[in-house]
């Protein structure tokens, strides 16, 4: 079979490719005489780069330590209010009644039988407890009397509410199907009654004629300052033995948890949907989740670590001022060597990038070495104590950016300047 000859390239073709090469060959050489132009200048006034590169050093490591202590105390804020009750999910009854035969209404409570509608068709709840609320007076055998918030809820409420045992225990499932007669009290309390959570185990309170053993005293991980369901003067007890002080079983709040935080609103929704179809159409309940507060808390964080982000990018454009004034100081003190390199032949466009190249360099070598010590202070925390310090990779290429951009502009005017010079008053310049 003979073979097909390659049709050679038009000559027009080749030229133009010739041309191309030779361009972009010129274009690296430009680049690489601007650079090592630059290295030389540097190298030639070390002590007065160093110090105007010291302004960009800081800046940037600013910039890296404030982003970094804006997400370390979002981080903590987030933990504080998720520490309330991880994953938790808050039934609350808001209104509606039922009619009675006697044609009285009465409010249309949540049941202990809603919770266990719930848990039986809900996937993912690892916790529940219904919480019923009563006041009444407490004594003990001295014969001290106080106002007290008793709270009727199940051995899981502990889970739930992530609450801490300081001392003693917290009841159990035992304890609950047994109906014993115990208690755990909010530290609080203890202090008042038998001078601190030491001398509470162990004491019997009285309520209402019914002696109840202490067995705990308990915290919240969080001080929710009265705002939560638990006050100074909590005490808890098993829901099995407080509905036969209230004489019903009905509840306006029940408590859920459930395992990750993505099943929070999906499960809450949910939850909200059994309940209502278990009950009149006209009765009003809500679901009540952390995830709003924390989206809010997430927010309220960004934007203050902006803020103070934006304050500190202030010392960059500080340092871009001292960057502009050292290379307006170097341009004249090289008015000479600029006349010298036009006199053999460089244009105006090579004299603009070498000043500009310059400036890049000595801000980018500050914003590099300013990065690595921002960098350097968080992970060293991290690698060294038991602290884990969230760092933003964002932050180090913010920061990199803006000193490139801080030396574009704060050299454009210098190499401007260098490159308008007349080639024949800078040769004759003494």
């Amino acid at each position: 079979m003979a073979t097909v000859a390659p049709t050679p390239a038009p000559a027009a073709q080749r030229a133009g490719s010739f041309e191309n090469t030779l361009k972009s060959a010129k274009t690296s050489l430009m680049f690489s005489e601007t650079l090592r132009l630059a290295i030389d200048s540097f190298k030639a006034s070390k002590t007065r780069f160093l110090l105007t590169m010291l302004g960009m050093v800081i800046g940037s490591a600013s910039i890296i330590l404030v982003v970094t202590l804006g997400l370390t105390g979002k981080d903590y804020a987030l933990s504080l209010i998720s520490s309330i009750g991880p994953n938790m999910i808050e039934m609350q009854f808001n209104g509606g009644s039922v009619a009675g035969p006697d044609n009285t209404s009465t409010p249309d409570y949540m049941t202990n039988a809603d919770m266990d509608a719930v848990n039986a068709s809900v996937q993912g709840i690892i916790a529940s407890s219904p919480m019923l609320e009563f006041h009444d007076r407490i004594s003990m055998g001295s014969g001290l009397t106080k106002d007290a918030m008793l709270l009727g809820v199940s051995p899981q409420y502990k889970q739930v509410r992530n609450l801490k045992v300081l001392r003693g225990r917290f009841f159990d499932d035992q304890d609950a199907m047994a109906h014993a007669k115990v208690a755990v009290i909010v530290e609080p309390l203890a202090r008042a009654l038998f001078g601190g959570a030491e001398g509470a185990v162990g004491n019997t309170l009285t309520v209402s004629g019914i002696p109840f053993l202490v067995v705990g005293v308990f915290k919240e991980s969080v001080e929710t300052f009265g705002q939560s369901e638990i006050s100074d003067q909590t005490i808890l007890i098993p829901y099995s033995v407080a509905r036969y002080f209230t004489g019903t079983d009905t509840v306006k709040q029940i408590f859920f948890t459930v395992g990750t935080s993505a099943q929070v609103e999906p499960a809450a929704k949910r939850i909200l949907e059994i309940i209502k179809s278990r009950h009149r159409a006209t009765s009003v309940y809500t679901a009540f989740t952390l995830t709003q507060v924390l989206k809010v808390m997430a927010q309220i964080a960004t934007m203050l670590t902006i803020v103070l982000t934006l304050a500190a990018a202030i010392t960059l454009i500080v340092s871009g001022v001292g960057i502009m004034n050292s290379m307006l100081a170097n341009v004249q003190a090289r008015i000479r060597e600029i006349g010298i390199r036009k006199a053999l032949g460089a244009t105006r466009h090579e004299i603009l990038m070498q000043f500009l190249t310059e400036s890049i360099f000595l801000s980018l070598c500050g914003g590099v070495i300013g990065t690595l010590i921002g960098l350097a202070v968080p992970l060293s925390v991290t690698f060294l104590t038991p602290f884990k310090i969230p760092v933003s990779g964002w932050s180090a290429v913010i920061a990199l950016l803006t000193s490139v951009i801080v030396g574009v502009i704060f050299g454009t005017l210098p190499a401007r300047r260098a490159a308008e010079l007349d080639p024949v008053a800078t040769l004759k310049y003494e």
